[in-house]
């Protein structure tokens, strides 16, 4: 046999060979986006990322973050629906925000129709992802095969459930296996207040702190925002809390200058109340869930 023959042999095994190596090895681990109120001080995030790669060896752990404020479910919800848009499918979300640990809630595993899976308490966290993208399904972990092996605590779900049970689905193990199904309607939710526009007026509330700039980020969406008929660059009548203020409206920060309160349409299609390069929160004073009102444009 010629020199030529044995190599295009070679390269037509080989082109053969690679997809059953590839079949036989099984599916891909997915990858896995961790978030916790849990912080980065103390052991409990590379304990839970341990007994992810003893379920999932090769799984790829992203930390969203684990400084969500501590018990803000809706931090915790707001992080989720911004970051889950940039992921692909397939991609599993584990998420530990959990003030009512060891009491009758629900832990779950959801499924979105954009093909996500969600390992998380039913508490509300999933409020956001669900208006945006839908719910396929639901289901209760409770099958032990799901959880850690042994030593169950009431007070670390986080170990003992959540993190085993998102590195089952993320190594492709049945997620509908986890537990009893439970109906999409059944889902726990966060009573988030809407912004209304009404007799020439929007009301708002204020809904989180994009923290460490200290900007209020609110409940008005682009939409409601634009049924006012401002512009760019109008100054805007605003009443916050108490506080009677006029700010303008501007695509950013540096459109003011420094020290300077602007409002602004956020990265997330949100309006938000800001300083150039300072606090609004911390400088006048503003938490969760103040309220605000805003004319219509005259």
């Amino acid at each position: 046999m010629s020199f030529r023959a044995t190599i295009r042999r070679a390269a037509l095994l080989f082109v053969f060979l690679v997809p059953m190596l590839a079949f036989a090895a099984g599916p891909k681990t997915a990858e896995i986006v961790f978030m916790t109120d849990f912080g980065s001080n103390n052991d409990a995030v590379p304990i839970c990322k341990g007994v992810m790669w003893q379920v999932a060896p090769d799984a790829k752990i992203i930390d969203l973050t684990h400084d969500v404020t501590p018990f803000s479910i809706i931090d915790g919800a707001r992080f989720l629906a911004g970051t889950s848009p940039y992921y692909p499918e397939g991609t599993v979300f584990v998420v530990v925000i959990d003030p009512t640990v060891g009491s009758t809630r629900k832990a779950i595993v959801a499924k979105s129709k954009k093909n996500q899976y969600f390992i998380l308490p039913d508490n509300g966290l999933l409020t956001f992802v669900q208006d945006r993208d839908g719910i396929e399904g639901v289901h209760e972990i409770t099958s032990k095969d799901f959880m850690i092996g042994s030593g169950m605590s009431s007070t670390f779900h986080g170990r003992d459930i959540f993190s085993p049970a998102g590195a089952h689905v993320a190594k492709g193990d049945d997620w509908t296996k986890a537990g009893p199904e439970v109906p999409v309607s059944q889902l726990v939710r966060l009573n988030v207040p809407q912004a209304t526009v009404a007799d020439s007026k929007l009301a708002g509330k204020i809904i989180g702190i994009d923290v460490p700039f200290g900007n209020l980020i609110t409940n008005v969406s682009r939409d409601d925002w634009a049924k006012l008929g401002y512009q760019v660059g109008d100054t805007v009548p605003v009443t916050l809390g108490a506080t009677e203020m006029e700010i303008p409206i501007v695509k950013t920060f540096s459109d003011v200058e420094i020290g300077k309160p602007l409002l602004f349409i956020d990265s997330r299609g949100r309006l938000s109340f800001a300083l150039n390069q300072n606090d609004f929160a911390k400088t006048y004073n503003i938490k969760p869930p103040a309220s605000f009102t805003i004319p219509a444009k005259k």
